[in-house]
């Protein structure tokens, strides 16, 4: 079986408009303005995705992965994952108690 490498956790994952910002949109060989024409959008919102001000929704997930060819789970998971890193460090959940189940009810 093939090992992967692991993320280190206590390292932010990257935001997705960056690796549009640094690696989709150079090779796209477009300006911004034609990418955002074709994405239907506005510049002022794929710079603002660009500088990782906006998160990729899953709406914007499905046109980003439809003009590059890619699909829309790796953006959307890329978001969830970098959403998810800085929830885990900005919500507060001392105060919540962790319940186990005894059993589950099948039906």
């Amino acid at each position: 079986m093939t090992e992967y490498p692991t993320r280190d956790p206590k390292r932010c994952p990257t935001h997705p408009g960056r690796i549009l910002r640094e690696y989709s949109v150079p090779a796209l060989e477009l300006s911004k303005s034609a990418i955002a024409e074709h994405l239907g959008i506005s510049r002022q919102t794929l710079y603002d995705l660009l500088s990782e001000k906006q998160p990729v929704t899953p709406q914007m997930a499905v046109r980003i992965g439809k003009l590059l060819g890619n699909g829309p789970n790796l953006w959307l998971n890329m978001q969830a994952a970098y959403d998810l890193w800085h929830a885990k460090r900005d919500v507060d959940v001392s105060g919540i108690p962790t319940f186990k189940p005894k059993k589950f009810a099948v039906r």
